[in-house]
């Protein structure tokens, strides 16, 4: 039976507007007020790193090393690879290999909810990684069973629609529809302001219910 691969268009990178504020923003500011659309599930990040960008969706199942690599030749610069093992098993599908094409398509980040591989290629490379711990089984490209591409995808416990703006950071990650993320961005940047006057306030040494925020001109 052939291996079938689903492909769908993609949708265009996030505005620059957008990014520029998300690259402020932190996740646990935005899991103050918002209940959905956290990744979670433990998945972490290989090294400290910060990205905002358009969700390139993939369903990747089994030990299929194709899918991945298709998803690659879709990739725009900024986006984020965000890969859904619909198996939920213990097999690798980003290693080395995936970070070096990633990067050279200017890939942003890549988010899974399963393990990845070479860890220190990816570090060398300089691709931010989340995914949910390391393993050295892995997938291979004889292996074709089938996937799909920018289709709604469900990573850890979120979903993640094609085109969604993820911001990933070293607490989490978070997405969202990008209006629903550019109204979260606006509040999140105004309550991370008004947190500076908290932190300052506490380290006084004073009450959080003596805190009153100073009316802005």
């Amino acid at each position: 039976m052939t291996a079938f691969y689903r492909m769908v268009d993609r949708s265009p990178p996030l505005p620059d507007d957008l990014i520029e504020r998300l690259s402020l923003v932190d996740t646990a500011t935005i899991g103050h007020v918002e209940h959905l659309g956290f990744v979670g599930d433990n998945i972490r990040p290989v090294f400290p790193a910060r990205v905002a960008g358009a969700a390139l969706t993939v369903a990747a199942p089994g030990r299929d090393g194709v899918i991945v690599y298709r998803a690659i030749d879709l990739l725009l610069p900024g986006d984020i690879l965000v890969i859904s093992r619909v198996d939920r098993d213990d097999i690798a599908c980003v290693g080395g290999g995936v970070a070096a094409a990633a990067k050279a398509k200017g890939v942003a980040g890549i988010v899974i909810d399963g393990p990845c591989t070479d860890v220190e290629e990816i570090i060398a490379a300089g691709v931010p990684v989340w995914c949910r711990g390391v393993s050295a089984k892995t997938t291979n490209r004889q292996f074709q069973i089938g996937g799909s591409l920018n289709v709604p995808i469900a990573c850890g416990a979120a979903a993640v629609l094609p085109g969604f703006a993820v911001l990933a950071d070293n607490e989490g990650v978070f997405v969202a529809d990008r209006d629903r993320m550019g109204i979260l961005a606006k509040s999140a940047l105004e309550r991370q302001k008004r947190s500076v006057a908290v932190r300052s306030h506490l380290a006084s040494g004073r009450s959080i219910f003596e805190f009153r925020q100073e009316p802005t001109s």
